[in-house]
Formats: structure tokens, C-alpha cells, sequence
């Protein structure tokens, strides 16, 4: 008896390159022993939506898109009680999620190695009552992703954020937060802080990829304070292009739970969308409950890998 896989697609996602690879996508899951239904999502939410209602209707979820579409499958899923493993074909303009994972860029490949992959138990975050996949954020550049022209993101990809935010550097947004994680504690005023479990931020490597591990129950958290002179402020972004922590105007540390504390409502980006206004936050990481199906060896020799079994 052939097994049932839900294939969820967003048919606008990085140049739509999803309509020229459809039928091969589709042959390669009915030649692997699948039938399929093929759903292409017709507004934002929609993905959470069916992902909650209906996977538990199939041995199978796999998703086709930008991060946004990833998350909102993965935020579907975690609001289940009983998790189906998903899949992850790429068609975004950035794909951090699976550049971390190296998951293929091309969509029959990644097809394929679904298809011939191993299961993978990732860590997930959880904010407030939301999920997210790989990293949430707050100040300068974290509305680039949703507030960026979607035609200007298929040409110039992640060239598109950067230009977005340089744009910006002229209205540098300050919070004042207080942030409490596992016996820290920091107060001041910052333009820009994240709490990401990805090898991979905005299209680049994150500072400290070769020691990020997307499943061992912790995430790498950096803040950064705002800038109160220019020199402080290149001093900053220099620190920042070299991935180098300078401890006089940024905090970095690994950690499983992380408060978040405002005077006034501040606005999230979670993977890329829109996550909400909030004066408070709680993120939590929830070790290795998302359950995806990855390529076989998709990480160098000597890395821990974190697979269990093969289908």
C-alpha cells in the first residue's frame, strides 16, 4: 500500500521557480512509493492551517518555499499533539534553514533526497505561544525580510535585505530591554538583537557556525547595544562584517531559555515574517522536537550530525 505525503507549496516563492519543477517533484515522491496531494498556498497562514488540521492524515509533510513557508508548516506541526516528519525543498531568496542543513538549492534534487533521506530530530524554538524555526529577532534589519518588495527579493535575493537595511542606518531604532537567561542578566538600551539556532543569518554563515549544533538544546544569542556616536557605530558593524564579538557593545551566549523585557511594545521577526508586537517575550528551546528528513551526509566529516535511522 503506497504511502500518502501532503506536498505544500508556495507557488510565489523566490522567482517561482516551483511552476517549472512541479511534474518532476511530484515523480520523483510517486516513484519513491508516495501518493500525493499537492496543495499551493493562497494566503499567509494558510500552510499552519492545513499543516494542524491535516497531517496527521499522512505519513508525510513536505513543504516548498522561502523560511516563511518552512515556518509556518513547522508552527502548524508543533501545535499538534503527534508530529509527521517534514521535508524541506528550498525556493526562497535566502534558504538559511537549509543552507544549515545542506539542503540541495536544486528542487528535484532535494526532492530526492527526501525521498532516500534520513530522519533528524532539530531543536525547535518556542515564543510565547509561537514557534519558529531558526531565528528571532528584533531592531535594525529584522523587518528587512517582510518589508522587502517580494520582486525586488527574485532578482537580488538576500542583495535585497542588505540594501534595504543601509537604507535605514539613518533611523537606528533603540529598545530598552532587560533580558534574563539562565543566571544572566543585562539592561540597556539596543538597536538590535537575535536568538538563532542556524549555521546561516540573512544569507551569511552565522560567527560561530562551526560550533553551532541545531540539536543540542541550546541557542546562540546575540545582543547588540545602540551605537551613541558614529565611531561607536562603525566600530560596531566592522565587529559585526568580521563576526568578531566586541564585548564593549555586545553580549553573546549560548542558552536554553531567554526573557525579554521592554518599556514599550517592540516589534519580532520570526524566520523572516512578521512575528508581532510584544513587551514581553519568552523563548524556550524545545530539544529535537521537530522531526525532518535530511539528506543522507549533509554535514562534513568529524561534525556531529544528530540522525537517527533511515527510511
Amino acid at each position: 500500500m503506497a504511502k500518502k505525503l501532503l506536498f505544500i507549496y508556495n507557488p510565489h516563492a523566490g522567482k517561482s521557480m516551483i511552476r517549472t519543477n512541479l511534474t518532476d517533484i511530484i515523480d520523483v515522491f510517486t516513484k519513491g512509493g508516495y501518493d500525493v496531494l499537492a496543495h499551493p498556498t493562497q494566503a499567509r497562514g494558510d500552510a499552519t492551517a492545513l499543516t494542524q488540521t491535516e497531517a496527521g492524515n499522512y505519513d508525510l509533510v513536505v513543504c516548498s518555499g522561502g523560511d516563511g513557508t518552512l515556518d509556518e508548516v513547522v508552527t502548524g506541526m508543533m501545535k499538534r499533539e503527534e508530529h509527521v516528519p517534514i521535508g524541506y525543498i528550498p525556493a526562497g531568496s535566502t534558504n538559511d534553514f537549509a543552507r544549515s542543513l545542506k539542503i540541495s538549492n536544486n528542487m528535484t534534487k532535494a526532492a530526492m533526497d527526501i525521498v532516500d533521506g534520513r530522519h533528524y530530530l532539530c531543536d525547535v524554538g518556542r515564543f510565547n505561544d509561537d514557534s519558529f524555526v531558526y531565528v528571532a529577532g528584533f531592531g535594525l534589519f529584522t523587518n528587512v525580510s517582510y518589508e522587502t518588495n517580494q520582486d525586488i527579493k527574485n532578482v537580488l535575493g538576500h542583495l535585497a535585505y542588505l540594501l534595504e537595511g543601509a537604507r535605514q542606518i539613518s533611523q537606528i531604532p533603540v529598545f530598552h530591554m532587560h533580558v534574563r537567561s539562565e543566571g544572566r542578566e543585562y539592561e540597556g538600551e539596543y538597536m538590535y538583537g537575535m536568538v538563532t539556532n542556524s549555521r546561516s543569518v540573512g544569507g551569511f554563515p552565522s560567527r560561530d557556525r562551526k560550533n553551532v549544533d541545531l540539536n543540542d538544546g541550546l541557542f546562540e544569542v546575540m545582543l547588540i547595544k545602540a551605537p551613541s556616536s558614529l565611531i561607536e557605530m562603525n566600530l560596531i558593524l566592522r565587529s559585526v562584517v568580521s563576526r568578531k564579538i566586541h564585548t564593549d557593545y555586545m553580549q553573546f551566549f549560548r542558552s536554553a531559555h531567554v526573557e525579554f523585557e521592554s518599556d514599550g511594545e517592540v516589534p519580532w521577526t520570526l524566520d523572516g515574517e512578521f512575528g508581532g508586537n510584544h513587551k514581553e517575550v519568552v523563548i524556550d528551546n524545545e530539544f529535537q522536537k521537530l522531526h525532518l528528513i535530511i539528506p543522507k551526509d549533509p554535514f562534513h566529516e568529524g561534525e556531529d550530525d544528530g540522525l537517527e535511522g533511515s527510511l
